[in-house]
């Protein structure tokens, strides 16, 4: 009985650990609704309530609202480098290769996700001058742009730095039109026009 009891208790305290903490489910609630429904379109109410908690909660593990969009700006800026460290794990020492990469993911994200980039998003209703967010998303962006900057001059690019412009521009602009006009609109046309420019500025296509 002694030992019944005792992998009862085990398997309680294994149950327990795996349940998300308090902090854990405000974050992941937050982040959800703040992609579906933007950062004004969600209280800090709505998401306690999404996170099986209640306001004082939320409130003792972030001091605003601001607090906790930072931490979801933080969060999306972080899977982006996740991305970025699988496609150079997926074609290690080709930087042409990872552009191409990186334009068919660009392609295929804007496709399937209406909602288009968080932090752009962001930027758009984060209008108070002087908000933490904005330097978070402008670091960010600018991070993002020097990225592809340094990739299209390792890949043999003529222009390195036009190019990074015209990819991020094009990327920008495809996401905006998906929202606005939809998947049929010009953003369906974002992969063949993105091979189309790497191409004109030299740099070489991927192996089939």
């Amino acid at each position: 009985m002694r030992e019944k009891n005792v992998k009862r208790e085990s398997s309680d305290v294994a149950e327990a650990t795996c349940v998300p903490r308090p902090r854990d489910r405000i974050v992941a609630s937050a982040q959800d609704l703040f992609h579906k429904h933007g950062i004004r379109g969600v209280g800090v109410e709505t998401i306690a309530d999404a996170a099986g908690t209640n306001k004082m909660t939320l409130y003792r593990h972030f001091d605003s609202k601001d607090e906790l969009i930072l931490e979801y700006l933080n969060y999306k800026g972080k899977k982006s480098e996740e991305v970025w460290a699988d496609i150079e794990r997926s074609n290690p020492g080709d930087p042409a290769a990872q552009l191409y990469d990186f334009v068919e993911r660009a392609a295929i994200f804007i496709a399937e996700d209406e909602r288009g980039c968080d932090l752009a998003n962001a930027a758009i209703e984060l209008t108070e001058q002087g908000h933490p967010g904005l330097r978070v998303i402008e670091e960010f962006k600018s991070r993002q742009r020097d990225r592809l900057a340094n990739l299209c001059a390792a890949a043999g690019a003529s222009q390195p730095g036009l190019l990074a412009d015209t990819l991020f521009l094009l990327i920008e602009g495809a996401r905006v039109s998906r929202r606005n006009v939809g998947t049929k609109g010009p953003s369906a046309n974002l992969l063949q026009t993105s091979r189309g420019v790497l191409a004109s500025f030299g740099v070489p296509a991927r192996e089939a």
